[in-house]
């Protein structure tokens, strides 16, 4: 079951028509969060950079479309899941009403809220082969729109099918000047010693929500010094460790680049003040 405008019905009958907005010009945002036993992660991070990116993109935000609203919809969405598992990854996906060609006709939205089942609440490390690669055939626009939920990801999408066929469990993505932004699904951070980078969302990253919860632990913990700056290639292969962020996976260990093997040291203290943040939240 999926939630179309507040009404559940069956996945293979919502009603996207061949002019949806969002299939033909990219004209839609979504937000995916993690929900635990009746909670969601983050859930008022997700619902600010949700309306933000709404307004950004100019679209009418319905005078019932508040936090508790949209709350609701998805736990009401997850209550008609058979699966007795109590794990779940959401997404709820807004475009604009069809109508006009890049000129909309109208503002109004309409949503779907979709879910699936997860393994596990904690957040673990992975311990799987994990190697990555540079994308260099596209790249990510160091602007505003890039730091956006879209669903104009088809470099994400070019990327991935590059990693897949060459044997890469990921890759960077880099911005027209050369710097190193983020990965396929996720922000990246490097650390080398004591300080912890992660690019700058004017470098066109992700702003994303596992970034903001790791840039705040980082900051709560005087060992540790935290920098947004750019990253280059070269900072890549002289970094200690190398991680990439996600709501959903939390902290993924880059284990190999090239000829260049990490460590492991920082991110393991890192997932354990991530559980712990999330359970005392």
């Amino acid at each position: 079951m999926v939630n179309f405008n507040g009404n559940l019905i069956k996945a293979e009958s919502v009603p996207i028509a061949f002019n949806n907005r969002g299939l033909n010009y990219g004209d839609a945002v979504f937000e995916t969060m993690k929900v635990c036993n009746g909670k969601i992660y983050f859930w008022e991070d997700h619902y600010q950079r949700l309306i933000s990116s709404m307004k950004v993109l100019k679209m009418e935000i319905p005078f019932n479309f508040s936090s508790e609203f949209l709350a609701a919809e998805i736990l009401k969405t997850i209550q008609t899941s058979k699966n007795k598992n109590t794990f779940f990854r959401a997404k709820i996906l807004i475009w604009r009403n069809s109508g006009g060609k890049y000129t909309p006709k109208t503002n109004i939205i309409e949503f779907v809220i979709s879910v699936e089942t997860l393994d596990s609440s904690e957040y673990v490390l992975n311990e799987n082969k994990y190697e990555v690669e540079l994308f260099e055939d596209y790249f990510i626009p160091s602007h505003l729109l890039s730091t956006l939920k879209t669903n104009n990801k088809i470099t994400n999408v070019l990327g991935s099918i590059f990693a897949e066929e060459n044997g890469f469990q990921n890759c960077f993505l880099l911005n027209e000047n050369q710097q190193v932004v983020e990965a396929l699904n996720g922000n990246i951070f490097l650390v080398s010693g004591k300080t912890i980078k992660t690019p700058p969302l004017t470098d066109g990253c992700l702003n994303g929500i596992m970034r903001k919860q790791l840039i705040s632990i980082i900051k709560e913990n005087s060992e540790f010094h935290l920098e947004e700056a750019s990253i280059s290639q070269n900072a890549i292969e002289n970094a200690d460790e190398i991680y990439i962020t996600n709501v959903i996976q939390g902290i993924v260990l880059i284990m190999k680049y090239r000829n260049k093997k990490f460590g492991n040291e920082v991110a393991k203290l890192l997932v354990l003040k991530l559980n712990l943040k999330i359970k005392s939240s």
